[in-house]
């Protein structure tokens, strides 16, 4: 038995992974920036650094995340062109964050059996998430796990680099009282807490996932795979236009535990549900699952994906800048000097018709 005979008998496929290689190969070459070097193919990916030397004093960034399990939808759907554009959110927005211009993304995908027209697929999503969020997708690793993972299944994960003028660095430095909190309307529930909504929703409630949902205008499947809105190029054009101190994704640990990491300990931040209305999705999970309020706001992001701290003279500039990029946004809160817990975020009010 020849080596690769061997390999197969065991479960791997090399010539379906070479297969996928090329399915992807027109889809990452979309994603190229000018200062990507070489093609695909090689054992790591390349990037012209030179490019940095148009800063004065520029500060590297990394991210990297994945997408939970909300590629367990994907594959009870067999839908596979979108998880790319959630995993490019995850990581791309975490960056900008700090103001920094994401440049390149390598990603990762682990799967029990590698299918090529599947693969091409999640890679097609990646490198069209790369094109919306400017970033050139310059290498990555597809790697079966035969007995780990069944043959359907897999999981992805990917990182970023990206590039900050030091003096343009966003954060808790640069917040100052009197600062509005701007909210940015996510798309939908992005890529965070499908663990309690589809216990909610699917385990607990048997919802079918090709079921339409009348509130939801179309099936449940299609609402869950809602791909992640990627903000980075709004929120870089944001910063560059406005007086823009601090910015914050809104993932895991909803959207007051995500301010409160960009709030120093001397402030703290008011935030009034008042100003807008969670898309129908969460509204869903909330009197399904008869969840708390308070447990749904610590799992979900609840309709603000991104929130921005500006200087009220920029306000409406804020607003019209985010509109250009296609993203509704609106004041929902003010930063104030602590009262109590320094870098504290309390929610107000209540949504309308909650």
């Amino acid at each position: 038995m020849s080596e690769s005979n061997a390999y197969a008998e065991a479960g791997v496929n090399i010539h379906a992974a070479d297969t996928a290689i090329e399915l992807m190969r027109g889809w990452i070459e979309k994603s190229r920036r000018p200062e990507v070097i070489g093609g695909l193919g090689g054992f790591a990916g390349l990037f012209d650094a030179s490019a940095l030397t148009r800063y004065q004093r520029p500060l590297l960034a990394t991210s990297t995340d994945g997408v939970g399990t909300k590629v367990a939808i994907a594959q009870a759907m067999d839908i596979h062109d979108t998880i790319g554009f959630d995993l490019v959110g995850m990581v791309v927005d975490d960056l900008v964050v700090c103001g920094a211009e994401p440049l390149f993304m390598t990603d990762y995908i682990a799967t029990g059996r590698v299918e090529p027209e599947k693969i091409a697929a999640i890679v097609k999503g990646i490198a069209e998430g790369c094109v919306l969020a400017g970033c050139a997708l310059i290498g990555g690793e597809t790697a079966e796990h035969p007995g780990l993972l069944a043959p359907h299944e897999y999981d992805v994960a990917g990182a970023t680099t990206g590039v900050v003028e030091a003096d343009k660095l966003l954060g808790p430095g640069r917040v100052r009282p009197g600062d509005v909190v701007i909210a940015m309307e996510a798309s939908g529930l992005h890529s965070n807490g499908y663990s309690l909504v589809r216990h909610v929703l699917l385990a607990t409630a048997g919802l079918p996932l090709e079921g339409h949902v009348d509130e939801l205008g179309r099936t449940l499947g299609e609402e869950l795979l809602e791909p992640t809105r990627i903000y980075a190029k709004a929120c870089l054009d944001l910063a560059d236009r406005t007086r823009t101190h601090a910015m914050s994704h809104v993932t895991g640990g909803g959207l007051a535990a995500n301010l409160e990491r960009v709030l120093p300990v001397e402030l703290s931040a008011t935030v009034d549900r008042a100003t807008w209305t969670p898309q129908p999705i969460f509204d869903l999970v909330r009197r399904v699952g008869a969840v708390p309020q308070p447990d749904l706001e610590m799992t979900l992001n609840c309709g603000v994906g991104m929130v921005a701290l500006t200087e009220p003279d920029d306000v409406d500039t804020a607003i019209a800048v985010l509109a250009e990029h296609g993203i509704r946004s609106w004041v929902a809160g003010e930063v104030a000097p602590a009262t109590g817990r320094g870098g504290a975020v309390e929610l107000v009010g209540q949504h309308p018709g909650w």
